[in-house]
């Protein structure tokens, strides 16, 4: 791998920067003008479905259409173009995905959460934000939900809510009644919710403010960890932030991975943060733990074409030797199969430079389809009874 000074890293990053305002600029290359700020309640199911839809097949994907306004469910063993199984309207630029043991979707979108019965497809409820985030927009620097996770009963949705140009807030949203219930401040751009595995603690990774902010769920305390392996140089512009987490199942220590050289390993008790090499030297973003603390990090691609390596997925054992997976292209975020033997990888991409499909990788071979599917596919959910639930 090619391992850089910081000295050197943060010099060749201001040259890009300065050419492509950066990962966390606030006019970024992804801003849009305002869409209708007035939610529709109505239903929607797949077109031409000509009434209740069959019920969905488990194993069935969940992607959420970021350049749309709309879920689109994907066929993963089509291999003929024919892989969208319809869509449903959501809202306005959907972001994140959690998916219920009942089988109800919660979509973080711009104009608040929706629920979506993933079983008849249609949309049953788009619950509005209490957090004031201004006109409705899309883009990657849009106001509302991002990062989405529900707590291991169920009973709860937390959604990380960008505010543009200030903190943003983890709203709590009681799946029961379908109401927000709390509004707890966090950091800036939460790109990422996840929940600890006793449910006594959320964790919003917070992209422009290098950090996580540690909820506690029982009283609702809130503490900073500065997650931060290059330091906060460059501010808004920068590109060394963390952007997504994985809980790994062994401990519950946070995984952030970094340039597909640094991997922060995050204490969420003490605050202590330690790193650890990783071999990839590409942006980072996506990141998801199987139940075996097996790691899977999604590579976008390189900040400067003549230092670093092009877009993959890092496989990375429990022992930290790991593989790399080159990918065609950028991509996002990242879901694994039930059976742990195939990884999604979304084509959406906050950035520009998106496209419209995800990859499918076979993990045990490492060839890789793409499947042509969505409007900029960015999270990702694998339907069914004991597939992962949440991307």
């Amino acid at each position: 791998m090619n391992r850089r000074s910081l000295g050197s890293r943060l010099a060749a990053l201001a040259a890009v920067t300065a050419a492509l305002a950066g990962c966390a600029s606030d006019d970024g290359d992804d801003a849009a003008p305002p869409a209708s700020a007035a939610p529709s309640t109505a239903s929607s199911r797949p077109p031409g479905s000509g009434g209740t839809p069959a019920r969905t097949p488990d194993g069935t994907l969940l992607v959420t259409d970021f350049g749309a306004d709309t879920v689109t469910f994907v066929d993963p063993a089509a291999r003929d173009g024919a892989a969208g199984l319809g869509s449903v309207r959501v809202g306005t630029a959907p972001y994140g995905i959690a998916l219920g043991a009942d089988g109800t979707a919660w979509v973080a979108t711009a104009e608040g959460v929706a629920a979506v019965d993933t079983r008849t497809r249609e949309r049953t409820a788009l619950i509005p934000y209490r957090t004031d985030t201004g006109p409705v927009t899309t883009g990657e620097y849009r106001g509302g939900g991002m990062g989405i996770a529900l707590s291991p009963d169920g009973g709860r949705v937390y959604v990380g809510v960008n505010v543009p140009g200030g903190n943003g807030t983890l709203e709590v949203v009681d799946t029961r009644r379908r109401e927000v219930t709390r509004v707890v401040p966090v950091g800036r751009r939460p790109f990422d919710v996840d929940v600890s595995h006793d449910g006594r603690q959320v964790y919003a990774t917070n992209h422009d403010s290098f950090d996580v902010t540690v909820v506690g769920t029982g009283d609702w305390t809130t503490r900073r960890i500065e997650v931060a392996p290059y330091g906060t140089g460059g501010g808004l512009g920068s590109w060394l932030k963390p952007h997504y987490t994985a809980v790994r199942p062994s401990d519950g220590a946070l995984l952030l991975p970094f340039e597909g050289e640094r991997l922060a390993v995050v204490d969420p008790g003490t605050g202590r943060v330690r790193i650890e090499d990783m071999t990839a030297n590409t942006h980072q973003h996506g990141v998801t733990a199987g139940a075996d603390g097996t790691l899977y990090v999604v590579g976008t691609g390189p900040i400067d074409p003549s230092r670093d390596d092009g877009p993959s997925l890092t496989v990375r054992t429990p022992d930290g030797d790991e593989r790399i997976i080159p990918l065609d292209g950028p991509h996002e975020t990242v879901a694994l199969s039930a059976d742990g033997r195939t990884a999604y990888v979304t084509g959406g991409f906050t950035r520009a430079g998106s496209w419209d499909g995800l990859s499918v990788v076979d993990l045990g071979s490492g060839g890789v389809t793409r499947l042509p599917v969505g409007e900029r596919p960015l999270a990702v959910a694998v339907l069914g009874e004991g597939a992962p639930r949440r991307a």
